[in-house]
This record gives structure tokens, sequence and C-alpha cells, in this order.
């Protein structure tokens, strides 16, 4: 009978051969698939691979112009994502956000 540990390193060696034997299989595969494409002329786009410009049409956002401004160095923010560190020392000498606001 084997021991645990025996059959520990059999079913790592068989994991090594299994991955050995994917990586040869995979690699016919994608040289069949490549042939394939090439034969018929198909692309990436073709088969959904890639997203097709039209599919962003109107979805892409532009920027968007600053909404405060750092009375102290002038640096300013949208309004969106994290909050700069200029406006939480404008915040702890007891302003508002509005009062950095861009007119």
């Amino acid at each position: 009978m084997s021991s645990y540990q025996e059959i520990l390193s059999q079913i790592e060696d068989l994991k090594r051969k299994a991955e050995d034997v994917r990586r040869q299989e995979m690699s016919g595969a994608i040289a069949e698939i490549k042939r394939l494409m090439a034969q018929f002329d198909i692309s990436s786009e073709d088969l959904g691979l890639t997203p097709r410009v039209s599919a962003f049409k109107g979805k892409l956002r532009g920027s968007v112009a600053p909404k405060y401004r750092d009375p102290v160095s002038g640096k300013t923010w949208t309004g969106r994502g994290r909050r700069p560190s200029w406006v939480f020392d404008v915040e702890s000498q007891g302003k508002t956000l509005d009062d950095c606001r861009i007119v």
C-alpha cells in the first residue's frame, strides 16, 4: 500500500504531466484556429473579441470643467472623485466648499 506522501507526490507528477499535455494541445488548437481565420479572412472583431467602435458611440465621456479652485495655490477640482488635500485644508479653516466655487 502507498503512503500518503507517495500519493501526494504522484498527484503532483500527474498535474505537471497534465499541464504539459494541455500546453501541447493548446498550441495545436491555436495554430488550427489561426489557420482557419486566415483561410476564411476572419478577424477578432468578427468573433466578438474586440469591441466595435460603434458600440461606444455616445458612451465616451468628455472632460469636465472644474467647479472649485484652491484660493492659495490656484489648483482646481471638478467635484468628482477623491477630494484633494487642499479641500480638507479649506474646510479645516472653517470655510465651505462653496467658498471655493468657480463662478
